[in-house]
């Protein structure tokens, strides 16, 4: 995938964001995210909120990008391969899921409550559930990366996050733009758009 097709792809699937965000999906550096989007808001792909302080594509970029996201798909011929993978990752969303509800709040005797984190061994136990699941996440992500290779990034990202985590970055598995369920967001918004599936199709 070219740069700019990244750049404009990564809006595609985070919605509107500073550059910070499209610099993290894409891997790029900060300053070549703004030289490429202000060259697609010239071709009127992109907007700027000046208030919000964020880009966003326009119609004409969402279209683009769905034109060239389905002929960098279909010049792979991997469009199945892609397809079954995704089939693996939708067994394993709803377990995601959980496993950050988990993270964010407690439930006893029918109460819940917000997970504030002073219980050390119960953190440990959901943390290591993590641990378990991102396990299993990398094959599906090496499958998806074998049928097209830009969905590699998504192990290191999400490697990345885990390891912080275990570090002691507690917030980066559920609670930031750059937490684990985050990039998890990312790549299921990301296989919707590549696949040409709507978000809320049966």
């Amino acid at each position: 995938m070219s740069r700019d097709l990244s750049v404009l792809h990564a809006l595609r699937c985070v919605g509107t964001t500073g550059l910070a965000r499209v610099a993290s999906f894409t891997g790029l550096a900060e300053s070549d995210v703004e030289s490429e989007l202000i060259d697609l808001a010239v071709a009127g792909l992109v907007t700027h909120h000046k208030g919000f302080g964020g880009w966003a594509l326009t119609e004409s970029g969402r279209a683009a990008d769905s034109a060239r996201t389905k002929a960098e798909l279909e010049s792979a011929g991997t469009r199945p391969a892609l397809a079954e993978a995704f089939d693996v990752f939708l067994v394993l969303n709803p377990e995601l899921l959980d496993l950050c509800t988990a993270w964010q709040v407690r439930s006893a005797g029918g109460v819940t409550t917000i997970n504030d984190h002073s219980d050390a061994a119960y953190d440990a136990r959901v943390l290591a559930l993590f641990t378990d699941f991102h396990a299993r996440a990398v094959v599906v992500i090496a499958a998806l990366a074998a049928a097209v290779p830009r969905f590699g990034r998504y192990d290191a990202r999400l490697s990345e996050a885990l390891d912080r985590a275990q570090a002691g970055e507690i917030e980066r598995l559920a609670d930031t733009i750059d937490s684990f369920h985050t990039i998890w967001a990312e790549l299921h918004e990301d296989l919707l758009a590549t696949l040409g599936i709507a978000r809320w199709s049966g």
